[in-house]
Parts: structure tokens; sequence; C-alpha cells
């Protein structure tokens, strides 16, 4: 079976004939170019308003790259026709096979977009003989392609969330859908304000906000405020891994003092060297920490004290009933205000600020995924650290859609990977 059987077998464009097939072996890298003809008598179609017209002129040959074959680059080589179009006047065709200006196929690019997917760029880019800026475009089409047919029905929760992102202190807001049945991307904005979170609510439109049931975030306030506001209805959560970060912040912030008045009175720094023992989850300690920590518990510190109240809280997100939650945290709260240690108290009164947010927490509970918004968050990461970082917003936003939004793609007789 000849190559362009093959080709017309799983890639047929009407009014185009595959035609001559040359392998040109003296080039620097190895390519097969596939020249491809109008058939007889077919007419253009006016790439501005997509009707047919009458032929102008023929321009030179251009080549759109192809997805490569036993590690042989593939060209389709097509001198584009000009088209006298009755409306847009004398443009360039449109062909099936590639999108606007761009060198490359349609399948070159959701075959790049695909395999972005399992490695980072710039290993694609290599694999496939190809630049990084060309990934990249692949990514972004296959982004836009799927933002245009973005399906935002069936949506009754989402998480609101916020990632670090650049050298300046800049971040990056992100909004997730957290249904039980589809966890994805949603939306992501530049900055974390008042105006990023406003903005997403504007762009989802008052009847979704309204119809949604769940929101989970943070305590950042104005999140708080855009909530409360634009989806009044949704029961508000807030993220589980947030408020215990409080916890981690205050018992640091304890054991730093310690370790300071300790050497101020020239004792020994019992507390030196042991930050990661109270900041870690128990069954992710290593053996030295954990041993490390069985020691500490020994000793009359406040630092022990606030680990201890830490770990009793963590007894609250294991209540099955909100009366029996607010009972313990309560009895909590009122317990470590006459603790004397004033991180801790610190926490205590924000827990108390925030408490029907809290206890919301078990209204929603079995009947939303709470945790996945920190989930979605470590994904996020994962993407940042895989490429090494991104320069810009725009290439970050294309990089979160293609790795997090589940977006849709082109329906295919075949795929390359």
């Amino acid at each position: 079976m000849q190559l362009t059987s093959i080709l017309n077998s799983i890639e047929k464009y009407k009014g185009f004939v595959y035609d001559e097939v040359i392998f040109d072996r003296k080039a620097f890298k190895k390519t097969l170019l596939i020249h491809v003809r109008p058939r007889v008598g077919s007419k253009g179609y006016c790439s501005g308003c997509g009707v047919k017209g009458r032929h102008y002129d023929t321009l030179a040959p251009r080549r759109f790259q192809y997805v490569p074959l036993w590690a042989i680059l593939v060209f389709l080589v097509y001198a584009m026709r000009r088209i006298d179009c009755r409306t847009c006047g004398v443009t360039v065709e449109m062909v099936p096979w590639a999108d606007g200006k761009k060198r490359m196929t349609r399948s070159f690019q959701w075959f790049l977009a695909g395999w972005a997917k399992r490695l980072c760029w710039s290993d694609v880019a290599a694999a496939f003989q190809t630049s990084w800026s060309t990934v990249y475009r692949a990514v972004e089409g296959a982004v836009e392609w799927g933002l245009a047919r973005h399906d935002l029905a069936d949506i009754t929760a989402i998480g609101v969330d916020e990632i670090h992102w650049g050298k300046a202190g800049g971040f990056l807001t992100l909004v997730y859908q957290i249904d039980g049945h589809r966890k994805r991307l949603l939306w992501i904005g530049q900055h974390r304000s008042k105006a990023t979170i406003e903005a997403f609510f504007k762009w989802y439109g008052k009847e979704r906000a309204a119809n949604l049931q769940f929101v989970c975030s943070d305590m950042w306030k104005p999140y708080l405020r855009a909530i409360a506001k634009r989806a009044s209805a949704a029961i508000h959560v807030l993220d589980r891994f947030h408020v215990m970060s409080h916890f981690s912040k205050a018992i640091d912030k304890v054991r730093a003092g310690e370790v300071k008045k300790m050497k101020s009175r020239g004792l020994n720094p019992v507390l030196k060297g042991s930050r990661w023992c109270w900041l870690k989850r128990p069954e992710n300690l290593t053996e030295t920490q954990g041993d490390t920590l069985k020691e500490l518990l020994r000793l009359n510190l406040r630092t022990v004290k606030s680990y201890l109240l830490k770990e009793d809280f963590n007894n609250f997100w294991e209540y099955t009933y909100r009366k029996s939650a607010a009972r313990f945290l309560d009895k909590w709260c009122s317990r470590t205000m006459y603790s004397k240690i004033d991180p801790m108290k610190d926490v205590a009164r924000m827990l108390r600020a925030h408490r029907d947010l809290l206890l919301n927490w078990f209204d929603a509970k079995g009947q939303v995924s709470v945790g996945s918004v920190e989930g979605m968050n470590n994904k996020a990461k994962t993407t940042t650290k895989k490429s090494y970082g991104f320069r810009t917003y725009k290439a970050i936003r294309v990089a979160y859609y293609h790795a997090l939004g589940d977006l849709p793609e082109p329906e295919f007789t075949h795929r390359f990977c």
C-alpha cells in the first residue's frame, strides 16, 4: 500500500488530492515531502467569510508540518491559491488541514498537545524534532479550541484558591469545579484581589452563580465578601488545609519565640532544628523526626502545649453532626483562650469569627469533595515545576488550562498518541 493511500484512508480532504511524495535524504534532517494539489475543477474557500470563490492566482509552495513517521520529519507541501471573493476581495484560501497562517497541520497540533500533557514542553520539542515555541503554539491552539466549547452545565460546587506565582510575590486566582463526578479548572485570573474574584463571577454569570450549592474557599476577606454577595444561596465551606495552616504558623511562631528566650537565658535550646517535627503530620515524619518529637513531648514547653492543642483540634473534622462539632469547637476555643499562648489565642479568635463557615463543613461533608481544592493546587504546582516555571501569565494560563481544564477535544477518525 502506498503512503498516499494510507493518508487517503485516515485524512482525506474534499477538493484536494495527495500527489507526489519525495523523500529528501540530503536535507539536514531526513524529510518526507507530501505534495498536495487541488482537485481539478474544485474551488477554494475564502479565509475571511468561508464562501467559495473564483481562483485569482497561486502563491509559492508552503510547507505544513505533519506528524513524524519513523523519526522522519513529514511535511504537506501546497501552493496556496488566492481567491477573488465578492465580499472580502482577494484573500488567501482556507485549507482544511491547518488553521489561519499556522505552518503546522491540525493533526500535528493535537499530536504535540497530547504529548505535552505527559512530558514538559521542551522534552516534547526535543523528542519530535521541533521547537519549544511550536509546542507552545500547539498547546495554545488546543486550549483555545477547548475553551470555545467549554461546557459549564451541571456545576453545583466550586473551589476558589490562590497560588503563588513569580518572584515578586505575585498570585494567581484559580477557580475549580469540585463536584463528585468532575474536578477541573474552570477559570484562572491574574492577581489576588477583589477585582479578580469579581471578574470570575462576571464571566460565570448570575444565573449559574445562583444555581451553585457549595463554594469552598480560604478565609481571605475579598473572597468571603464576593461569595456572600454573588453566590448567597450556596453553602460556603472553609478549606480544611487553609484552616490548619494557621495552626502551623502559630506553632512555628511559638517555637521561634521559645528558642529565642532559651538562648537569651543561656539555656540549652532543645527546640533548635525541630521545626518540621511540629509542622509535619505524624504519619509523614521520618524515623529520626519521630524519635525527636517523642523526646520533646515529655518537656513542659509552650510549643508542646500548642502542638497538643492542634492535634486535639484535628478531632473536629471527624464529627458527623453539626451540633456535636459546634460544642467541641466552642469548648476548644474557650480552653485555648485560657492557655496564655498568644499565637494560639489568635487562632481561637479567628475560628470564633468564622464559626458558621467552619460548621458548614458538616453540611457539605459527603456531598462535595471539599479536599479537592488543595489536590488541584498540588497538580498546578507540579505543572509549573515540571516546566521549571513560566515567565509570562499567558504561558502559565495556557499550561494550567491544558493540564487541569479537562477541555474537550475534536473527534478524530484515529489517534496518534
